[in-house]
């Protein structure tokens, strides 16, 4: 094995999938890229890493609540477009041709053109960590949309797209929770 810089290390273990999340300041809608996710056990509980540095999180901070999208790989300009321009100035629906769907219970929006969307509450935010904790209320998923590939970011500029499916749920159901 070759020595790896320290600076890099994340690269390893950057979590996928990408996701897109939206927000509604009580005005308007607005859309993030965010690569550094957490699932947080079986339930519909997750963690998102982002500050005050991304437009949306004040209204992320002030709602307490959003959307979790998540794009395929069919989306990929989409998604680097909407991680590298901003909200305070651009309107990212409009922008990048996306469909914002009325959510049930919440004022941020579904993203129609998404695999899947994940209605959200905030539970907590970790300021030392910039980890914001979210709490699932409802989900969708386009059972009919024919991509399902999902990306995940390396860190580098670079992303890897799901590939084949290897389904080991019988060896593993003494592990999994009822209905998965």
């Amino acid at each position: 094995m070759h020595t790896l810089s320290l600076e890099k290390a994340f690269t390893l273990v950057e979590p996928g999938p990408v996701i897109l999340v939206t927000t509604n300041d009580g005005v308007k809608n607005n859309i993030m890229t965010i690569t550094w996710t957490m699932v947080m056990g079986f339930s519909a509980a997750f963690a998102i890493t982002t500050g005050a540095w991304n437009y949306s999180y004040a209204a992320l901070e002030s709602s307490r609540e959003c959307v979790i999208s998540i794009p395929t790989v069919d989306m990929i300009d989409t998604v680097v477009g909407i991680g590298t321009c901003s909200g305070a100035d651009t309107d990212k629906f409009e922008k990048f041709g996306l469909t914002a769907l009325p959510a049930k219970h919440v004022r941020a929006p579904l993203i129609g053109e998404c695999l899947a969307n994940i209605e959200c509450r905030v539970t907590d935010i970790v300021e030392r960590h910039s980890i914001v904790v979210l709490e699932g209320v409802a989900a969708y998923l386009d059972a009919m949309r024919k991509e399902k590939r999902m990306l995940h970011a390396v860190g580098d500029g670079t992303f890897v797209v799901d590939g084949r499916r290897l389904d080991r749920k019988e060896m593993m159901r003494s592990k999994l929770p009822p209905g998965v």
